[in-house]
C-alpha cells in the first residue's frame, strides 16, 4: 500500500505541579509550557499516531521538507523513508528541529506498519520482554524543598525504585537539597542528579563527592554533553557507584558514536522524540550493544515503554512529570505503571496511544494536512 495522506498538529501545554499552573526550571533552563508535534499517517484505511517535543518550527520542517516524501510512499519501507527524510534536511540541518520532524513521522510510520500487520509495536519491533523500569524524573530547580520531597516521595509510594531532580541552578544550595531529598525516600529507592550541564569540570567533580553521602548513583550531565573530555574525567573520577549519563541531545548517529567511543558515559542516553524516533533509537541501541554500556531511555514514557521493552540493553525510561502530564491529556492507550515497571498492551496493534481530539482541542496551535 502507499501512504495516501499526513496530517500534522502543534499543541502547547502549560506546566503545572500538583494540579496548579508553575513554571520550571533546571540547571540551564526555564519553561512554562511544552510543545508537541502530532503527525498521523493513514494508509489503506488504517492510521498511524507519532510525536515529538519539539519546537513549533518542526511543524513547518515536516510540511515544506519532508511530506512531500511521505505521502505516496511504501507504507512498510519505514527505513527507506527515514534515510530519505535526513537526505531532505541536508541543506537546513539535521540536528534540532529538523531531527524531532523526522522523529515524529518515523513514529508514526512504524505505528502504521504494526497496525497494519495486526500485531503491537512491541511485537512488530522483537520483544525481549514484556515490561521495563521506569524511575521518576522532575524535581525542578524552581521547586521549593516540601515540593521536591513530596514529589520524589510519591513516586516512591507508587511503587518507583529511582527518582531524579534537578541541580544547578544554585551550586552552593545543591548538596543541601540532595540530603533533603534523600530524606524523603526510602533508603531502597536510588537518587538520581541531573545538572543539564550546568557546572564546570571541577565544580561537578567536588559535588559529586558531596553527594555521595546521600547515595545518589546517577549523575546526569554534570557538565555540557558536548565537553566529552569533561565527561571521561568525571567517569574516571568520580565517587564509585555514581553513573555518569549522557545522550539525551543525541540527535545524530554520530552523536552517540562519539559520547562511546571517547569513553564519556556509564550509560548512554536516547530520546526517540529526537534521535530519529524508532529507527534512531535502535541505531542508538545497536552502538551501545557494540561499546558494551547500557541504555536508558530519556522522556516520553508512552512511546519508550514498547521501544525500551524491545531491546534487551536498555535499563529503564524517564517517567517525566511534564511529559506524562501531556501524554495523559493528549493520548488515551498510554502504558500502564505497575510495580515501577511500565508494561506496553501487547493486546493492541501498533503503540496503543490515539488521540484525544476533544481534550487536546484547547491546547492547539496549529495544524496542516496533505492528500
Amino acid at each position: 500500500m502507499r501512504i495516501e495522506s499526513i496530517e500534522l498538529r502543534f499543541y502547547q501545554i502549560p506546566t503545572s505541579t500538583e494540579g496548579e499552573p508553575q513554571p520550571e526550571s533546571d540547571g540551564t533552563a526555564e519553561w512554562d509550557n511544552t510543545g508537541v508535534l502530532v503527525v498521523h499517517v493513514r494508509a489503506g484505511g488504517v492510521e498511524g499516531l507519532g510525536y515529538a517535543y519539539t519546537s513549533p518550527a518542526a511543524l513547518t520542517v515536516a510540511r515544506e521538507t519532508l511530506a512531500g516524501l511521505i505521502v505516496g510512499s511504501d507504507h512498510l519501507a519505514t527505513t527507506k523513508n527515514f534515510w530519505q527524510m535526513v537526505a531532505a534536511v541536508r541543506n537546513i540541518g539535521w540536528p534540532g528541529v529538523s531531527a524531532s520532524a523526522i522523529s515524529a513521522i518515523d513514529v508514526a510510520l512504524h505505528d502504521l506498519k504494526a497496525r497494519t500487520l495486526e500485531v503491537s509495536l512491541l511485537d512488530l519491533e522483537g520483544a525481549a520482554r514484556d515490561r521495563v523500569m521506569a524511575y521518576g524524573s522532575g524535581g525542578f530547580t524552581s521547586y521549593s524543598v516540601p515540593q521536591l520531597q513530596r514529589q520524589l516521595a510519591a513516586w516512591a509510594a507508587e511503587g518507583l525504585r529511582a527518582v531524579k531532580m534537578k541541580v544547578g541552578t544554585h551550586p552552593a544550595d545543591d548538596p543541601a537539597r540532595v540530603t533533603d531529598a534523600r530524606a524523603a525516600i526510602p533508603d531502597t529507592v536510588e537518587l538520581f542528579v541531573d545538572a543539564n550541564g550546568a557546572y564546570s569540570r571541577k565544580q561537578a567533580l567536588g559535588l559529586a563527592e558531596r553527594f555521595a553521602p546521600s547515595r545518589v548513583t546517577w549523575f546526569e550531565e554534570p557538565v555540557s554533553s558536548d565537553d566529552l573530555t569533561g565527561l571521561r574525567m568525571l567517569r574516571d573520577r568520580g565517587p564509585a557507584g555514581m553513573q555518569i549519563a549522557a545522550g539525551e541531545y543525541g540527535y545524530l548517529p554520530a552523536s552517540f558514536h562519539r559520547l562511546l567511543a571517547t569513553g564519556a558515559v556509564d550509560t548512554l542516553q536516547a530520546d526517540a522524540t529526537r534521535c530519529g524516533g524508532v529507527t534512531g533509537f535502535r541505531l542508538a541501541a545497536a552502538m551501545a550493544t557494540g561499546a558494551g554500556v547500557p541504555l536508558s531511555a530519556h522522556t516520553a514514557p508512552a512511546i519508550h515503554a514498547s521501544l525500551a521493552s524491545a531491546l534487551p540493553n536498555v535499563v529503564h525510561v524517564e517517567y517525566f512529570h511534564d511529559h506524562v502530564l501531556v501524554e495523559g491529556i493528549l493520548f488515551d492507550g498510554v502504558p500502564r505503571l505497575d510495580a515501577g515497571d511500565l508494561v506496553p498492551d501487547r493486546t493492541v496493534p501498533g503503540h496503543g496511544l490515539t488521540l484525544k481530539d476533544v481534550d487536546a482541542e484547547p491546547y492547539l496551535v496549529a495544524s496542516w494536512r496533505a492528500n
